[in-house]
């Protein structure tokens, strides 16, 4: 039996620090759904099924990484994949209370739900979708930020 994991998140755009937890994730599980989640509360600079296309090409050699776009409740999603474990990304304390409630509350909707949190590697621990975002709204060059 493979040992899969999803990977939720509006990735907005997708970081080098988003591909790290997957990468490092790979060392845990067989196989990583990426989940693009479409939030109407969040606001987008490009489509969700585009960022899913860019992020295709990041693993684009790797058969264990699978990406999707989804809509609604994550809970949803694992029932449909029939995957329970998610992976978040932690770079400090407001990540991890934030993500904690999440959990909890994913939890109480599904008792299957687990959620795996793996660490920001140290390089990566500014980095945020936000901050890339704010960099190329201002004409900076973001490409160090993006895989």
């Amino acid at each position: 039996m493979k040992r899969s994991a999803i990977f939720p998140g509006s990735f907005n755009p997708f970081t080098v620090g988003h591909k790290d937890i997957v990468v490092r994730a790979l060392s845990i599980f067989d196989k990583v759904i990426i989940a693009i989640g479409i939030n109407s509360d969040k606001a987008t600079t490009s489509d969700a099924e585009l960022r899913a296309e860019s992020i295709k090409r990041c693993f684009e050699d790797n058969p264990d990484v699978e990406v999707c776009v989804y809509s609604g409740l994550t809970v949803d999603l694992c029932r449909k994949c029939n995957v329970f474990t998610l992976i978040r990304g932690i770079r400090d304390c407001a990540d991890w209370e934030y993500e904690r409630k999440i959990a909890d509350v994913n939890r109480l909707m599904d008792s299957r739900v687990e959620t795996v949190y793996l660490q920001t590697s140290p390089q990566y621990a500014s980095i945020s979708s936000s901050v890339v975002r704010d960099i190329a709204h201002h004409g900076g060059d973001v490409s160090e930020f993006l895989p």
